[in-house]
């Protein structure tokens, strides 16, 4: 069944970080089957591989680069070669992220350093670069993925927690210095989802913990969040930005 015209993506390029898996992986099948073409940014070639086949199942056009997003220097570079192969971006799903959980007493520089230049350094500069194509073009949608954490503590991932509430900060700024180039940015904030980052939450005293706290009683799955993006990255949400779209099935409101 085709995709209602106002959630059509069809003629849109999007790039979506660490897409290779998890979230990332969701959101990208969601956004090819509704039409538009797909770029994996992200590090493991062999998962690339894979979810670029998954990605032609859906009929649209879509590569797999391999980045490091912390590797500054290549942020440019493979956009330049996005749009070189698919056309101007249009759509960027900053997804790649990373948690380092240990005491705040004991944490080393450059772990620190690892997880801000992941989850939010790299987010900047990435919609950055995309941000002044998509200006000149008066069209462009910008994706954070946020977190819980963004607004509650984290009892050892301190770096985390700061990255991704400084993120929510860098989505409401930006789109306000967008908004007049009809460029929209949002961020959507993942409940506790079925993905290799929280197998360690999947049983146990702190699985029993988030359960209780859910209202939907269970674990989301990486495809349910291919919803919220799609509608973030559509016409439909060309009024809509500096929003933070919660995802998690109520955690957030008990």
């Amino acid at each position: 069944m085709a995709a209602p015209k106002m959630f059509d993506l069809s003629g849109e390029v999007a790039v979506v970080t660490g897409g290779n898996g998890g979230i990332g992986r969701g959101i990208a099948l969601g956004l090819a089957e509704a039409g538009a073409s797909v770029a994996i940014l992200a590090r493991n070639q062999e998962k690339n591989r894979g979810v670029v086949d998954d990605l032609a199942k859906a009929g649209v056009p879509a590569i797999a680069l391999p980045l490091d997003v912390t590797r500054r220097d290549q942020l440019a570079p493979a956009m330049e070669e996005v749009e070189r192969k698919l056309g101007p971006i249009s759509i960027l799903v900053n997804n790649a992220g990373i948690a380092i959980m240990r005491s705040a007493l004991k944490f080393r520089p450059e772990d620190w350093d690892r997880v801000i230049e992941t989850n939010l350094n790299s987010c900047f500069f990435l919609s950055q670069i995309a941000a002044r194509s998509m200006v000149a073009r008066k069209h462009g949608k910008i994706i954070n993925i946020a977190s819980e954490y963004s607004s509650f503590g984290a009892q050892a991932g301190i770096p985390y927690a700061a990255s991704k509430g400084a993120l929510v900060q860098t989505t409401k700024t930006m789109a306000i210095e967008l908004a007049p180039h009809n460029v929209q940015v949002n961020a959507i904030v993942p409940g506790w989802i079925e993905t290799d980052m929280t197998v360690g939450a999947q049983s146990g005293k702190m699985f029993d913990e988030i359960i209780m706290r859910t209202p939907a009683g269970r674990f989301g799955r990486p495809e349910e969040m291919a919803g919220a993006a799609i509608f973030l990255a559509s016409h439909a949400s060309d009024f809509v930005t500096g929003s933070i779209v919660h995802v998690d099935g109520g955690y957030a409101i008990r």
